[in-house]
């Protein structure tokens, strides 16, 4: 198996896997749970000088692997991070790093004390694009520790702000936050699932991970060897390694351990050392953008040429009831296409639920 040993900004994880801030990490306890689960670092819930008042519900899942909430920052004190649950994690053998905003006063009131109670390193969460700079100015003229800036993909302008935060000062980029306001409704009542203003909340899990993908591999070309934690809609083994490859020196996980419990941890873990190794990586820093040559402003015409193993064929019959264009045949595992009515799509590989049909050099759902 490949060796999932990380080096972010400087400090070793046992894994590239990085809880990410959320209700899992409510308190020191939690994040000791989630590293013995097997995460290489645990982010705090944000920490900030008023603590939080969430709605009434905050949490619901939302699809497949997906979830939306309303619940906000932490509702522990920042006195009792700073005095005792940041010691309880990193006594108990976790690597921690501290979540502090969301303003620049917020910043610069806390973040020096918080260094202080012994995080690894700091991260800076803002809801705010025009105020995340600034904290990061303040926070790196305040700690000596390495400094994350957490990004959102609801920003306008996310990359560029990416680059000013690490002109400003940030070690590295949490890549990214939730999306939204997104908006679930119970059909029983006609009333929303979440009980935020006008019932809205903000989407993760799976739905969210191509859009991070493309932030990640635009701010990961857009500042060179910079650290990101790639964070939204990682669930399985393959999930993390596209993370990687997309240019993540860290895999960022929250909704997953959420819907499925902290054991997920071992199966990532598992899975991704796997998948390095069929692949020919080493580490998961050989995978670091590994992809990133090869997303190239071109509109790709190469003629796809199809292969198929029968012997891996299950006859669901999916490559040909989907087909937009009715163009692929079978005779039990007998496959045949007509030529004149394929788009070459793809469509028909990427469901194929065994890999037996994929594309030469290309695409093969490898879920099985």
């Amino acid at each position: 198996m490949a060796d999932l040993e990380t080096n972010l900004c400087g400090v070793r994880l046992k894994s590239p896997f990085v809880l990410a801030s959320g209700p899992l990490s409510h308190d020191g306890r939690g994040l000791i749970v989630a590293s013995e689960a097997g995460a290489g670092a645990v982010v705090t819930k944000t920490i900030s000088r008023v603590k939080a008042d969430n709605p009434l519900p905050h949490m619901a899942k939302a699809g497949r692997d997906t979830l939306i909430n309303c619940e906000e920052w932490s509702d522990v004190e920042a006195g009792d991070w700073i005095g005792r649950e940041i010691a309880v994690a990193r006594e108990g053998g976790a690597v921690v790093i501290a979540s502090v905003g969301l303003s620049p006063d917020d910043v610069a009131e806390l973040v020096a004390p918080v260094a202080k109670a012994g995080p690894h390193l700091v991260e800076v969460v803002s809801y705010s694009e025009e105020s995340i700079v600034a904290m990061v100015r303040e926070a790196r003229k305040r700690v000596g520790v390495p400094v994350l800036a957490k990004v959102s993909p609801n920003w306008p302008t996310v990359v560029k702000t990416a680059v000013d935060c690490v002109k400003a000062g940030a070690d590295g980029i949490t890549a990214t936050d939730s999306f939204g306001p997104a908006l679930r409704i119970d059909v029983a009542t006609a009333k929303p699932l979440m009980g935020g203003p006008f019932g809205y909340g903000w989407l993760s899990g799976a739905a969210l991970k191509p859009i991070v993908l493309r932030i990640v591999s635009e701010i990961a070309r857009a500042t060179h060897d910079v650290p990101i934690i790639g964070t939204g809609g990682v669930a399985r083994g393959e999930d993390a390694l596209e993370m990687l490859m997309a240019g993540a020196s860290a895999v960022g996980v929250c909704t997953t351990p959420i819907l499925q419990g902290v054991k997920i941890f071992r199966r990532l873990n598992r899975d991704l050392a796997g998948l390095l190794e069929r692949y020919g990586y080493a580490h998961p820093a050989a995978a670091t953008g590994a992809a990133l040559p090869n997303l190239v402003d071109v509109k790709s015409k190469d003629e796809l040429c199809f292969e198929y193993a029968a012997d891996e064929c299950n006859e669901c019959g999916l490559c040909v009831n989907l087909c937009p264009y009715g163009a692929r045949k079978m005779a039990g595992k007998a496959m045949a296409v007509d030529s004149e009515r394929c788009r070459y799509c793809g469509l028909c590989a990427s469901v194929c639920p065994t890999g037996a049909l994929g594309i030469s050099g290309g695409l093969r759902n490898h879920r099985q």
